[in-house]
């Protein structure tokens, strides 16, 4: 059942979700960005903490952002978005004050289509430089962090993950959805109790 248009049960299969994320880029009167991967930047970290201190005021007091994703793996090439992610006890009660005072877009066809968490970009769904997930679910949190801290700590998988990134970047250059799904597998493999991106 959805609840003010967002979807409480089950997420959507994948294929609605492509459709989604192209319905809310065509009502933002843009087209997605490529997929590029580019080599690690020193400097994805201090991005990552500059937007947390911008962000902490629009959240509830007690809640933590986390970098996560490949910006927060040293060495590793990625997409030159930072990840983060905040559990909360409400997906809704932050989304406002991140769009009107943070900035982010909240793409609502897409984010209908998801399951205890939400998705939020910024500065536009077109030209991404941080990507905000907030989950209500402590597991999905911890999920994450582990898959980001084995690719810290084991530069084989690592070194397999940026391959694979490199090859579906090429595949599903413009396709952000189609790549995030097609990596899924691998992730779900190398995270012990989890499900994909």
């Amino acid at each position: 059942m959805c609840r003010d248009g967002l979807r409480d049960c089950g997420e959507m299969a994948p294929a609605d979700r492509r459709s989604a994320a192209a319905e809310d880029l065509a009502r933002a009167c843009g087209r997605d960005a490529e997929v590029e991967i580019v080599e690690y930047d020193p400097a994805w970290p201090a991005a990552y903490r500059a937007e947390r201190e911008r962000l902490a005021p629009l959240l509830a007091d007690g809640v933590q952002l986390h970098h996560f994703g490949s910006t927060a793996v040293p060495g590793l090439a990625a997409k030159a978005v930072i990840d983060m992610i905040a559990l909360v006890d409400d997906l809704d009660a932050p989304i406002a004050a991140l769009v009107e005072r943070g900035g982010y877009q909240y793409p609502p066809a897409f984010n209908a289509t998801l399951a205890h968490r939400r998705f939020l970009c910024y500065p536009t769904a077109a030209h991404r430089t941080h990507h905000l997930h907030l989950v209500d679910e402590p597991g999905e949190l911890e999920r994450r962090l582990r898959f980001r801290d084995r690719l810290r700590a084991d530069p084989v998988l690592a070194s397999g993950y940026v391959a694979l990134k490199r090859a579906l970047a090429e595949r599903y250059s413009d396709d952000r959805e189609a790549y995030t799904e097609a990596k899924s597998e691998f992730v779900k493999r190398h995270t012990p109790g989890g499900a994909g991106p």
